[in-house]
């Protein structure tokens, strides 16, 4: 690569900073939302000031701006946002979304002020502030688009098991999206979730309180590592949490333990690159940061091989291997019945 060719790649990255800023302030204001409501007609630059109560000279210039990267359209003094750029960002039961993805890049952000340190002594920053969790709880909804799309697409006999009635268990369940929309569509389940963050669990509950699935959902505050419930399961779960649990094959194992015969073990993340390549990747770029943030907080994803190691560490056979269409894997494991 030429250096003038290699200028223009660094300084697209310095484009995307921004671009990533000005998603995150549509997505917070509800720009984007108010802007695909308005359909092709689109709105004044005023107008849709005045429709989220916000500076109309800042919003006037992020509107230039957002046209300027391609977020949305500035024609004759009138803004409107692509159908499809806007289902992307703000459709959380598809697997392409990305809204939450950009919530998650720059809410992180506002804590590496202590990024310099953490590489200068290895010591992570320990708490974290309750947007942190808020905005994973942003991020994860594509994970539950990609349970219900993609892994239940490959799983019908899970599907069928789950209509007829199931008591599942979410393991580190965060504000409990995952299973109201469990509860949602699948009329007979009934699920646990258990969450040891104060600031999630009660969120959690107001999420299930919200949805009135307070009959069928119940969140519990407790070690995400040892959640009790001996052999009351059929489906247990973990959704882009067993990487960050200290000791994760614990955490198996008693999760493990917490299903019937019959039940149904199910792991689903976004796991590290295994290859150059695949690093090279969109995606391994894309995972290679949010890796970072989870180094920096005293996690860290991991890759496939990895997980594999938790489940024998934990004294389970090894599991089915799910790779699925948007970069994330599942490992599944039945409990013989």
């Amino acid at each position: 690569m030429s250096i003038d060719d290699r200028y223009d790649d660094l300084v697209g990255s310095l484009i995307g900073f921004s671009r990533a800023w000005l998603t995150y302030l549509g997505l917070e204001l509800g720009l984007f939302d108010r802007l695909r409501a308005a359909g092709a007609d689109g709105m004044t630059p005023t107008e849709l000031a005045a429709a989220v109560a916000g500076h109309p000279a800042a919003i006037d210039a992020w509107a230039t701006a957002a046209d300027a990267h391609d977020l949305v359209a500035l024609e004759d003094g009138r803004l409107a946002v692509d159908p499809e750029l806007a289902a992307i960002l703000l459709d959380e039961e598809r697997p392409e979304h990305l809204g939450g993805q950009f919530v998650h890049a720059v809410v992180s952000t506002l804590d590496w002020d202590g990024m310099l340190e953490f590489f200068r002594t290895g010591r992570p920053i320990g708490a974290r502030p309750d947007r942190y969790r808020a905005a994973i709880e942003r991020l994860t909804m594509q994970d539950i688009a990609v349970f219900f799309k993609e892994l239940l697409a490959a799983q019908p006999q899970l599907v069928a098991d789950l209509d007829r009635g199931a008591r599942v268990l979410d393991v580190h369940c965060g504000g409990g999206r995952w299973l109201v929309a469990m509860a949602k569509r699948f009329s007979r389940v009934r699920g646990v979730g258990v969450e040891f963050e104060p600031d999630s669990v009660a969120r959690a509950r107001a999420t299930v309180e919200a949805a009135g699935l307070a009959d069928r959902v119940t969140i519990e505050q407790g070690d995400v590592a040892a959640p009790g419930h001996a052999g009351e399961f059929d489906l247990a779960y973990f959704q882009y949490a067993l990487h960050a649990i200290p000791e994760p094959a614990a955490a198996l194992a008693a999760a493990w333990s917490a299903l019937h015969p019959g039940g149904r073990l199910i792991v689903l993340d976004w796991p590290l690159p295994s290859t150059r390549d695949e690093w090279r990747s969109a995606y391994g770029q894309l995972i290679a940061g949010i890796h970072l943030d989870e180094l920096y907080q005293g996690t860290g994803l991991a890759p496939r091989e990895a997980v594999l190691t938790w489940f024998a560490a934990a004294g389970l056979s090894r599991p089915e291997v799910l790779e699925l269409p948007s970069g994330a894997t599942a490992w599944l494991l039945g409990r013989p019945g």
